[in-house]
């Protein structure tokens, strides 16, 4: 029996006033439980990807990259306040760098072109860029769970068949929690009857926003902050539990006893992930010169005739000093950079 789990929904501290997990924290924690492989899924941004990774390949465990981006209640340009200010959620983990980046266009064009409240994506934009990557419905307040709740049952099982289609069937999961929530509950039950009706399979995780349970009240905090109240107003926002933390897998089987499956999926899409990056190449852009030229006959091309418009008569002084600053950049292997 496999005896290793994977946390696929990790909320570092990047996920601005909402994640109290510390990198370094949070991958100490994860190696005390054994387990070879962790994810990070901030909330609609990937700040915190280069340190997570370099943190977690320095302790031995293997980077999940991945996002919770927003979903559009309509398309990510339609910015109505009476529609579009409600998001869903959708977890989304890179298989390779196709899918890394790819993820990257998608965060990218949700602040360009979709952020209103959040920065949100749409289904026609993940259809363009959705190679290498896999999805997970997310949390309660993803499309499947969110309409579950509202005891729509057959417009959960479509948003589940959309994912799937755009994603393909190895690539989208049904999310199962339990933070010890009356709503939870309820939602699983029917995210395994959608998973029984459609051959969707379910994979369980734990929303992870802090590491330790007693980081719950220091969380609390945060959230106030965020929402700009105090910890004794009564109509704030809470999480209603002090689940949201790194938990070792005996703890999720506890918790799922009807999924063990589930569980065991976790480390299946780990399997899947697969992102290396190399920090020891540099890498610089590649410029389409014009025909008949190369980028170095181009770029000085481009010099000359600006030190033309500049000066009518350029001096031997100048011309020894242009000739001497591009030999530089084209020894130095810099010249598609300018």
């Amino acid at each position: 029996m496999n005896k290793d789990f994977a946390h696929l929904h990790v909320h570092t501290e990047y996920s601005l006033l909402d994640g109290f997990s510390r990198v370094k924290k949070l991958i100490k924690r994860a190696k005390e439980l054994n387990m070879s492989s962790i994810a990070i899924t901030d909330h609609g941004c990937m700040f915190g990807v280069i340190d997570f990774y370099k943190t977690a390949i320095k302790e031995g465990i293997k980077p999940i990259i991945g996002c919770e981006v927003y979903t559009a209640a309509r398309g990510l340009r339609d910015k109505d306040p009476n529609y579009d200010k409600y998001q869903g959620h959708l977890v989304l983990l890179a298989k390779n760098m196709e899918g890394y980046k790819n993820l990257i266009k998608i965060v990218s064009t949700s602040y360009v072109e979709g952020f209103y409240y959040k920065p949100r994506v749409d289904m026609e934009e993940l259809k363009k860029h959705n190679k290498g990557i896999i999805a997970l419905s997310a949390c309660l307040a993803g499309d499947v769970a969110r309409a579950l709740m509202n005891r729509n049952y057959e417009k959960a099982k479509q948003f589940a068949l959309d994912y799937r289609d755009i994603f393909g069937e190895e690539n989208f999961f049904l999310e199962i929690q339990d933070h010890n929530l009356p709503e939870q509950k309820e939602v699983n039950s029917g995210l395994v009857k959608l998973s029984k009706e459609t051959g969707i399979p379910l994979v369980a995780t734990n929303d992870v926003h802090y590491v330790n349970k007693e980081d719950s009240k220091i969380h609390d905090v945060l959230m106030c902050i965020q929402m700009g109240k105090t910890l004794n107003d009564p109509n704030r926002m809470r999480f209603g539990s002090d689940e949201f933390y790194l938990k070792s897998r005996e703890e999720m089987e506890e918790l799922f006893p009807y999924a063990l499956e589930a569980i065991d999926n976790t480390v299946k899409i780990a399997d899947m992930c697969n992102v290396e990056f190399d920090f020891n190449t540099i890498h610089l852009p590649k410029y389409d010169v014009p025909e008949g030229y190369t980028p170095e006959t181009y770029l000085r091309e481009l010099c000359f005739n600006g030190l033309k418009e500049r000066y009518d008569n350029p001096s031997n002084e100048i011309l020894e000093r242009l000739n001497y600053e591009l030999d530089v950049i084209e020894k130095m292997g810099y010249v598609e950079y300018f």
